[in-house]
């Protein structure tokens, strides 16, 4: 396994649509592993491999507070959302240290395939269905900044300029 670069908002790559994946091989279980050590080490709760710069549809996830129930999507879509809304605070691995308020449906259940290429179903609700919808956004090209007011966003890139910028000089 290796830690693999996050990109972080502003990057272009972020906003790349991900391609489905043809087969799941040892290769595809690989960019899995290689994402759920990534995501562990950053202390994430998700991370869909648009944000490692593959552009392929594959989420890992893993909400639980023992950090020892790992979730992987390939290819998922979604089959049902509640027509009930959370607004909830969120945050990003792409976008370290700025969090703000996202509205999400309440629950949603999405079918995928996990890493060995087997059909599932998975229905989450609370952090769990935010998490799927956020990583699931991800493979649209879409950050979670953008459900925020232009004004936000800008403030927000301006202010990742500057913090990279400043680590380069460092």
């Amino acid at each position: 396994m290796s830690k693999l670069t996050i990109l972080r908002y502003p990057h272009p790559n972020l906003h790349q649509v991900a391609k489905p994946v043809e087969v799941v091989d040892d290769r595809v279980r690989q960019i899995v592993a290689d994402m759920f050590e990534t995501m562990y080490d950053a202390n994430g709760v998700g991370l869909a491999a648009t944000q490692v710069d593959i552009h392929e549809r594959i989420i890992v996830m893993d909400v639980s507070e023992e950090r020892d129930q790992p979730i992987v999507l390939i290819n998922p879509v979604v089959v049902w959302s509640s027509s009930e809304h959370v607004v909830n605070e969120e945050g990003c691995l792409s976008v370290p240290g700025i969090y703000d308020a996202v509205d999400r449906a309440e629950r949603v259940r999405v079918k995928a395939m996990d890493e060995h290429g087997n059909s599932r179903e998975v229905e989450g609700e609370g952090l769990l269905s935010r998490c799927i919808q956020h990583e699931m956004d991800h493979l649209q090209g879409k950050v979670f900044v953008e459900y925020l007011s232009a004004l936000k966003r800008n403030r927000i890139k301006t202010k990742l300029v500057k913090a990279e910028r400043d680590a380069a000089k460092a």
